[in-house]
């Protein structure tokens, strides 16, 4: 089958010929069909996240963003079968521990992530899932394999991030960065009722944050983020979503909300700040602000995530900004280097 592989951290990818995959007693393989290039993607390609154990294994196939048709399975999955239309949520779960059986396998102990950690992933045009029964997901019949790759990863950790942040009809939902996680976020928490700030530096961003239902929006290049927030929603966000993971935005989502109100962690860091950064730990106390992390989204949430695609009450297909080749993947990075992306960009030629 042809896969685009990284050959080697921050160099081009290389389309070649690799073996197909073939399935165990518990596993499937899909067709991928659509697969959506992510910036956690360019960010193992760039080498980071190594210290959160999430480091590539060379070479590797990249992609945790799909779907796809079931080609074969294993002789004990029972549940799926050839010509299923599938997906599955970016962290694979075991099964078998404490969390995956208390119904959040995106706390797995055994957790893997398709792409990192020599799992390879869905810039190909096939992919093995282990543990079918466990990780995939059928699709609604109206639900795109290019919808469920736009869900696939920035879509359903927008969708859980909202549903960590306790978001009610009425409150005030600060999104830190209008990527595709930040864009998925501001189309959910719009859907629930919720009044949403959009900030980004970039102003065609800006307008594709409205686009997705963002009342109000701040230019962080321009503007003083917490002063602006604080006096759009006279006195603070209900709720602030960092969805990129650099200091500036978690500082600025943290000053942002309102006393009683919760900050949502989403976006993991770069190789700037490796894991750590500060926070305003004595105003967090002394306001009762709630600091929050958000994975992925737990596969028991995706028939309600799914119900609302096929309602057409959510629409991940909206934001993808354009459909690509395996070729084309070494210009998406390129593009995300200098944060010049806007949604999502799908591979559906392979």
């Amino acid at each position: 089958m042809r896969a685009a592989v990284v050959k080697e951290a921050n160099q081009p990818l290389v389309v070649e010929e690799v073996k197909d995959p073939t399935p165990g007693p518990e596993d499937a393989v899909l067709r991928v069909q659509a697969s959506g290039i992510c910036r956690s993607d360019w960010h193992g390609w760039q080498g980071d996240w190594k210290w959160i154990g999430l480091g590539l294994e060379l070479p590797a196939v990249l992609g945790h963003e799909f779907g796809g048709e079931v080609v074969s399975v294993g002789k004990n999955v029972s549940s799926f079968r050839e010509g299923d239309k599938v997906t599955a949520p970016f962290h694979h779960g075991c099964g078998r521990c404490e969390f995956c059986r208390a119904g959040r396998p995106n706390l797995c102990l055994n957790v893997a992530v398709y792409g990192f950690g020599g799992w390879d992933g869905s810039y190909a045009e096939y992919l093995l899932v282990t543990q079918a029964e466990t990780n995939l997901i059928s699709l609604p019949e109206n639900v795109s394999s290019t919808a469920a790759a736009a869900l696939g990863c920035r879509y359903m950790t927008g969708f859980h991030a909202i549903d960590r942040g306790q978001v009610s009809p009425g409150d005030w939902v600060a999104v830190q960065g209008a990527g595709g996680v930040g864009l998925s976020a501001i189309q959910v928490a719009a859907a629930v009722g919720a009044q949403v700030i959009a900030v980004d530096i970039s102003d065609d961003k800006l307008q594709q944050a409205r686009d997705a239902g963002a009342n109000a929006v701040v230019n962080s290049r321009t503007e003083d983020v917490p002063e602006a927030i604080k006096e759009i929603t006279a006195g603070g966000a209900h709720v602030g979503i960092d969805a990129l993971g650099i200091q500036e935005t978690i500082s600025n989502s943290i000053n942002s909300i309102r006393k009683g109100g919760r900050h949502v962690q989403v976006g993991l860091t770069g190789s700037d700040e490796q894991g750590m950064a500060q926070v305003p730990i004595d105003a967090i106390t002394a306001a009762e602000i709630e600091l929050v992390g958000s994975f992925g989204n737990p596969q028991p949430k995706f028939p309600g995530l799914l119900s609302l695609v096929a309602q057409g009450r959510l629409n991940p297909q909206a934001l993808v900004e354009r459909e690509v080749g395996l070729e084309d993947v070494n210009e998406v990075f390129s593009r995300m280097s200098e944060f010049k992306t806007k949604g999502f960009n799908i591979i559906t030629a392979f």
